[in-house]
């Protein structure tokens, strides 16, 4: 099912299933899996390429050797941007701490105060993806067996995926869009508790 929230449709999962990442578990495996890199968009493209050099400093050898190679983004089969892959794998922007974690190198240098760029939206918000269709986009919950913990995780906190990504929901979409899915979550839970 889906409900409209300001000129967005959004899946009933956001409000249903619970969801909290459990890094120790899953050790950042969305960042290293998949059939492509992370969707990126225009402006994170232009940001990124303007803050390379002071990003270089967190990432792997072989990611710097990637983009320099080919570029921080490459288009992929529904010819959308998306980040550039180390061997068509990881993202060329991750980094491994010592306990093999997958770590986003944009998100270190940003941590570090070297760049205004967190990283793309669209890995702020996963599981969180948005599809764009002609008149509006949709917001739907992408459910993915590596993300196994982080929903035994948010179930057993009792988080449910909107609140777990408030900040990139506010991020992406801004304050009255994610108070409004407050707004929507009260009444789903009224009409669930009749």
């Amino acid at each position: 099912m889906l409900i409209e929230v300001k000129d967005k449709v959004v899946s009933l999962d956001l409000f249903e299933k619970r969801f909290v990442c459990d890094l120790n578990a899953c050790k950042g495996a969305c960042c290293v899996e998949g059939d492509s890199g992370a969707p990126i968009t225009l402006d994170e493209i232009d940001l990124l390429e303007n803050d390379l050099e002071a990003i270089k400093p967190f990432m792997r050898p072989e990611g710097i050797e990637a983009v320099e190679e080919t570029g921080v983004f490459y288009l992929d089969i529904e010819n959308e941007p998306v980040t550039t892959l180390i061997n068509e794998k990881e993202c060329a922007f991750v980094s491994f701490d010592e306990s093999g974690t997958a770590k986003c190198a944009i998100e270190q240098a940003h941590k570090a105060g070297k760049t205004s760029f967190k990283k793309p939206v669209s890995c702020h918000l996963y599981p969180i993806r948005v599809q764009k269709y002609h008149s509006f986009q949709a917001l739907n919950y992408n459910e993915w067996n590596i993300c196994k913990p982080a929903c035994e995780c948010g179930t057993k906190l009792d988080v449910k995926v909107y609140r777990f990504l408030k900040e990139p929901i506010i991020r992406a979409f801004g304050e009255e869009f994610y108070a409004e899915m407050e707004i929507i979550n009260s009444e789903l839970e009224k009409k669930n508790s009749e």
